[in-house]
């Protein structure tokens, strides 16, 4: 397994759009391992594909306690949500120590293949539909911080190209 280096906001690569997973085949899993290690070591709750410089549709999520639930999504369909919504907090491993509110739908039914290639509905509600969601932008080319206002997101925008400029030196 191998740690994966994650794109930082405002990185152009962030707003690619994923293209569908052709085959669950030896690579997809290792992709699969290496983004579940990677997410782990980056003490966060969901990654996508595209936050690892890789434009295909895939994501791993895990919001358990023991962080010992890891769930892969392939190809994941949204096929239906909520009418109620509530906003939540959330952050991003790719947009590092920025927390702001979002409006997300409070419950999800994902159609998504598995590691295996086993095709899988999941309903989620809670912290796993906002995350679910969280994810699946990513794979749209959209990072939450555009769900904000335009100030917030052009300072957002700022501080983290000052942080880059800061590590490269």
């Amino acid at each position: 397994m191998a740690l994966l280096p994650i794109l930082c906001f405002p990185d152009p690569r962030l707003y690619t759009v994923a293209k569908p997973v052709a085959a669950v085949d030896a690579r997809i899993r290792a992709l699969c391992r290496d983004m579940t290690e990677t997410m782990y070591e980056a003490k966060g709750i969901g990654l996508a594909a595209t936050q690892v410089d890789v434009h295909e549709c895939l994501i791993v999520i895990d919001v358990s306690d023991k962080r010992d639930q890891a769930l892969v999504l392939i190809n994941p369909e949204l096929v239906w949500r909520s009418p109620e919504r509530h906003l939540n907090e959330e952050g991003c491993l790719s947009v590092p120590g920025i927390y702001d509110g979002v409006e997300r739908f409070d419950a999800v039914r994902v159609r998504a293949c598995d590691a295996t290639g086993q095709l899988r509905t999941i309903e989620a509600t809670g912290l796993l539909s906002v995350c679910i969601q969280h994810e699946m932008d990513h794979l749209l080319g959209r990072v939450f911080v555009e769900y904000l206002s335009p100030l917030k997101r052009n300072r957002i925008k700022t501080k983290m190209l000052k942080a880059q400029r800061e590590a490269e030196r």
